[in-house]
């Protein structure tokens, strides 16, 4: 049976999915392989790889994602089509160049000279590397590399269990058939993003007016109060401030749903602004390092921004031992998975631009995931859709006012649950 182009090409466009998630998408297409791309959303344009024309037409319309299939391996200068997929994205845009994984191109060669493969289009092979290198003088900033596909043929349904078992086994995806890569246009110029501030608060009226105080001011900004169903005065005190406050354009909702999840869920839901910042209502990461957590997104550095707890030593009575332990093993796996260098996956201080909600909503209706918190939820829909994600170190307290809403070993367990389904996501080829 020969490896089927079909298959190989479906499998392709499947895995681009994740990209499409409301973006204005250029689809750039080795003319080649037109019949083997499956249709979606993208605008798709198809290139003759021997044409000395241009890649791309000098209009004014410019792209949130451009995707490269088949154009990297056609032999065309390389920096040339990297320069004019620059010019056609918007700041901060994604390229996700996909191609022939190098480690199989004696291999594959040997397959098609063995008639038992069909002749591939490509007519070079380029590693990643070399890609990111000329990528990086071009103006684009890397972002993260995977590699998918191990048996690029169904054989009956085999080809989907041997692709599951062992990409799963083979986790960091060395060894994928077709690797993609991605780019993000860097710019230089600074933006003041209209900011939204989400503070769900359950059982914290002592914690409330001091919070919102030291908040600092910026420029077009609502602060939205979630409040859980407290056994304290937490709504009361939330909509004295809602009254009384000059500071903010500050909105109180009360809680229809239970968990965290739930209130930040609600609140996204109804807010406005076009960079959103999560922020716990306990007081203990410090409400003024809000304003480094949007400057690192205003001035274009990362999409999306998770505080750390772990790196400076945090104040006594702080965080239990326990806790630490289980923090730095979440922190460890999901870093090896998501191919991120998190040092702290579950801090509640969290920044990111507003079309992640898109996304995350995409990733837990397409794979049926939703944690307890939210955090995973961010942390993976960001990376598993291509977001350049940073962290800012913050200094942990220990709370003044009222006591933790975590179970730790409750939650603990349905995080882990959680974590193995998510590992599952990333690290199979999503065959349909």
């Amino acid at each position: 049976m020969k490896i089927s182009n079909k298959t190989f090409y479906k499998q392709h466009s499947i895995e681009l999915e994740r990209y499409l998630i409301g973006q204005k998408t250029l689809h750039v297409i080795n003319e080649s392989s037109k019949d083997k791309i499956v249709e979606d959303v993208s605008t798709k344009l198809y290139i003759n790889p021997t044409s000395t024309e241009p890649l791309l037409t000098n209009n004014d319309e410019l792209f949130d994602t451009i995707i490269f299939t088949d154009i990297i391996e056609s032999g065309r200068d390389i920096y040339e089509l990297l320069y004019s997929a620059k010019l056609k994205l918007k700041d901060n845009g994604k390229l996700i160049v996909t191609s022939v994984n190098t480690k199989y191109m004696f291999l594959t060669r040997l397959l098609e000279n063995l008639r038992l493969k069909n002749k591939n289009i490509t007519q070079s092979y380029v590693h990643n590397k070399k890609i990111s290198n000329i990528a990086s003088s071009v103006g684009f900033e890397f972002v993260n590399t995977t590699s998918k596909q191990l048996m690029p043929f169904s054989l009956f349904g085999i080809g989907t269990i041997f692709n599951k078992l062992l990409e799963i086994i083979l986790f960091r995806f060395i060894l994928g058939i077709r690797t993609y890569s991605i780019f993000r246009n860097t710019v230089n110029n600074k933006n003041t993003y209209s900011k939204t501030i989400i503070i769900p608060a359950k059982n914290e009226e002592g914690n409330l007016v001091r919070l919102i105080n030291r908040i600092p001011e910026f420029e077009r900004c609502e602060v939205i109060i979630v409040c859980g169903k407290s056994t304290d005065n937490t709504l009361t005190v939330a909509k004295n401030i809602e009254s009384n406050n000059m500071k903010f354009n500050i909105k109180v909702i009360e809680q229809t749903g239970k968990g965290k999840a739930n209130a930040v869920w609600e609140a996204l839901q109804m807010s406005i602004g076009e960079t959103i910042a999560i922020l716990d209502a306990d007081i203990s990461v410090e409400p003024e390092t809000l304003a480094q957590f949007f400057d690192i997104i205003d001035n274009n550095y990362a999409d999306f921004v998770n505080g750390s707890r772990l790196i400076y030593e945090m104040e006594d009575g702080a965080m239990r031992g326990i806790n630490k332990f289980g923090n730095r093993l979440f922190q460890y796996l999901i870093s090896q998975v998501t191919r991120t260098h998190l040092t702290d996956s579950l801090c509640g201080t969290k920044v990111f631009k507003k079309d992640l909600i898109e996304k995350i909503f995409w990733w837990q209706k397409k794979f049926n995931l939703k944690d307890p918190f939210g955090d995973f939820d961010m942390i993976f829909t960001a990376s598993f859709t291509g977001q350049k994600i940073t962290e800012y170190p913050v200094n942990y307290k220990a709370r003044t006012y009222g006591k933790t809403q975590i179970s730790r070993f409750k939650d603990g367990f349905k995080l882990l649950k959680y974590f193995l389904k998510s590992f599952i996501v990333f690290n199979t080829s999503r065959n349909q």
